[in-house]
């Protein structure tokens, strides 16, 4: 379990769940019989974080607790072990940049360290609100590391050269695209596709219907009367 602390709490504001938020929560809610809703925290906190701009203050996780009838210290413990969620503000874009050995081998490390430099240290925000980052476990994209979850979205394949442009895109107001940064599909082998290229392919010239289904079972023979 990662070593977290809480933000400081005396710099919190008020929280009070608006109408979305109330309506999702209580959806999740409907899942369970009623003296189990408690089994509904995670998605409640993870509604919240949304709600708060990306973290869990000390009130906020207060107002979760009071929801569905736990204990304030429930909600912590819970709050606390997963690092899903975040117990100190984040930037409008926070970066979760993988750490975990396959990202490693891959160039994660100077990611870490561009982050450092562009973005500035791990865990405060910087560029007026904009930009936070911290380095977390494996995020199972491991086929197309090293990799970035920016927000609710992957950003795969990085190098320096596209992790900044990244960054600058969202400095800029703009909005990158997730997915991978080199020349492949998805989590496919590098490069374009070197197998099944004929076009005619799936043009549907090639497609004839069927006058029996190859080895399919014979039908039952009629029973002799």
């Amino acid at each position: 379990m990662s070593h977290r602390r809480f933000h400081d709490p005396s710099h919190h504001e008020p929280f009070a769940f608006n109408t979305a938020s109330e309506d999702q929560i209580a959806w999740w809610e409907r899942k369970y019989p009623t003296e189990r809703r408690a089994s509904a925290v995670i998605p409640a906190l993870w509604i919240t974080q949304k709600q708060n701009a990306g973290w869990l203050s000390e009130p906020a996780l207060r107002a979760v607790a009071d929801r569905l009838g736990m204990t304030y210290i429930r909600v912590y413990e819970i709050a606390t072990f997963y690092t899903m969620f975040n117990l100190e503000p984040v930037g409008k874009y926070h970066f979760q940049v993988c750490g975990t050995t396959p990202c490693m081998l891959r160039g994660a490390d100077k990611l870490k360290d561009f982050c450092e430099r562009k973005i500035g240290p791990k865990g405060h925000v910087s560029g007026g609100g904009k930009f936070s980052w911290v380095e977390v476990e494996c995020l199972g994209a491991c086929v197309n590391a090293p990799m970035i979850q920016i927000n609710d979205y992957y950003y795969e394949d990085l190098s320096i050269e596209t992790l900044e442009k990244i960054i600058d895109d969202f400095a800029a107001g703009k909005e990158p695209q997730p997915g991978t940064y080199v020349t492949r599909q998805t989590s496919a082998p590098e490069g374009p596709p070197t197998s099944l290229t004929d076009e005619a392919l799936y043009d549907g010239t090639k497609a004839k219907p069927l006058s029996a289904i190859p080895n399919a079972p014979k039908p039952p023979e009629p029973a002799q009367t």
